[in-house]
């Protein structure tokens, strides 16, 4: 059987009067969270140089790539931790080959050697929504990355580690509490000192520019910390979408290291604020170079939460002329 149907698609690159339109479709897409809405996109604006893209068919926006350029390549977005055609409950896959038509073909109007595409996990998606991955197939795209997240499904029954349990029965022995908390500032200091001394790195974000993106979305980005008295030995700043719980950063203190602190927040996020309302908690990658190497250490202590693999894959689309 012949393939027949073939919608034409129109793109255009983003400009700041899509904004409205843009976001209104990322609040009723099947597989958009809170990243691809402008306000969190472009608080890095100035470290990126955006090249999204949206998808119209007979005058109707179908599709948005968040996206930003550099040198020749397209990348879906840098900026974010991954970032795929968003689509809502309309999209069929002949649709999707469509719009792949088309970016091929506006990658080769504007000099794009290659696409580079960081797929989003299923666990984000509201309903199926694995339509780019087959048109990525049938143009040739390749795996150059496969990292998995280490995830909990909240649904069933989480068994931990016996490791697990001992710690968490220490730490509360020592009288930590969990709270949430807005002490940004602090946290991230405490992020930035571990980074340093153990990794010789530093975060992603500034304590400012997270303050900033928790003020543009207070449902989204949560801070919960351990104590011992007034202390803060640990912490996890969640982003929260409509089905998941991320732990964008966890970290402990060398005193909370020692005593289970932030095995007592991890739990709490788990069995009793996140339990009974999201499907996932996400406790992201353990991965490094692309996937190529696992911390096996952080994967474990993952895993002794209940944690297994989902797959996050990540495409390269070469252009051909």
């Amino acid at each position: 059987m012949s393939e027949q149907e073939n919608k034409i698609i129109e793109v255009s690159l983003y400009k700041p009067e899509y904004k409205s339109m843009w976001d209104n479709f990322v609040s009723i897409s099947k597989n958009g969270v809170f990243l691809f809405y402008r306000d969190y996109m472009e608080y890095h604006s100035d470290k990126f140089q955006d090249h999204s893209l949206l998808f119209f068919h007979e005058g109707r926006l179908v599709g948005l790539l968040p996206a930003n350029l550099k040198g020749d390549t397209l990348y879906s977005h840098e900026g974010l931790t991954f970032g795929s055609v968003i689509s809502n409950s309309e999209m069929q896959l002949s649709t999707m080959l469509q719009i792949f038509k088309v970016l091929i073909k506006y990658c080769k109007e504007n000099n794009i050697r290659r696409v580079f595409y960081k797929c989003i996990p299923y666990m984000y998606h509201s309903i199926p929504s694995d339509e780019d991955l087959y048109a990525l197939f049938r143009n040739g795209a390749t795996v150059i990355a496969r990292s998995p997240c280490s995830a909990i499904s909240l649904s069933e029954k989480v068994e931990r580690s016996r490791e697990r349990n001992k710690t968490l029965r220490k730490a509360k022995n020592n009288g930590l509490t969990v709270k949430r908390s807005y002490d940004l500032k602090s946290f991230i200091k405490l992020v930035e000192d571990v980074l340093m001394e153990r990794h010789g790195a530093k975060p992603v974000h500034s304590w400012q520019e997270m303050e900033l993106l928790m003020k543009r979305f207070p449902d989204n980005i949560k801070l919960f910390t351990t104590h011992q008295g007034e202390t803060m030995l640990a912490g996890c700043l969640v982003y929260e979408s409509k089905n998941v719980a991320h732990a964008q950063y966890g970290f402990n203190s060398n005193e909370g290291t020692h005593l289970g602190a932030l095995d007592v927040v991890y739990d709490y996020l788990i069995t009793d604020y996140y339990g009974k309302t999201k499907k996932y908690f996400d406790f992201g990658t353990s991965t490094e170079n692309l996937g190529q190497v696992l911390n096996f250490g952080l994967a474990r202590n993952k895993e002794g939460f209940g944690a297994r693999a989902v797959i996050h894959d990540f495409y390269q689309l070469t252009i051909n002329e």
